[in-house]
């Protein structure tokens, strides 16, 4: 069963990766994937980043499932941020946990491109010039074609 947290609070990325592995002895591959704030050569001061609660952790919740069903993994996490975020600062973590590289290396990759395009977050920038939502990319989209 995966772990998923939407949380406004920090995350300990060593510590969930050792909550996956600590203690087992059949996995032979942790992968880990942490996405930090940018600071956009310093124009940005913040990213803000909201959720649709409820519809956020189910769609977290179906992405690991199909994870799950895609590669025989033997434990995942996967924990989003929301709130002001400050260049620099944790905003995601996926990790993926099997006997196998391949397998823990393409279900994170997998993870990462569907909660990028499925998930229902929505992020505004803070610049100096003022604030605005940011759009999907159309590399995002190329990204999810391949799974």
């Amino acid at each position: 069963m995966a772990r998923i947290s939407i949380q406004s609070e920090d995350f300990d990325a060593a510590a969930e990766a050792r909550a996956l592995s600590e203690g087992r002895r059949d996995i032979g591959a942790l992968v880990t994937f942490v996405g930090l704030c940018r600071d956009e050569d310093g124009a940005l001061a913040a990213l803000e980043l909201e959720h649709y609660p409820g519809m956020a952790e189910a769609e977290m919740e179906r992405i690991a499932a199909e994870a799950e069903r895609r590669w025989p993994l033997k434990g995942l996490a996967i924990i989003h941020r929301t709130g002001r975020i400050a260049p620099g600062a944790q905003i995601v973590m996926v990790a993926a946990a099997s006997g196998h590289r391949r397998a823990a290396f393409e279900a994170a990759e997998f993870l990462m491109d569907y909660l990028k395009n499925s998930a229902p977050f929505w992020k505004k920038e803070h610049r100096a010039d003022g604030t605005a939502w940011v759009a999907a990319k159309t590399s995002d989209d190329e990204a999810l074609s391949r799974w």
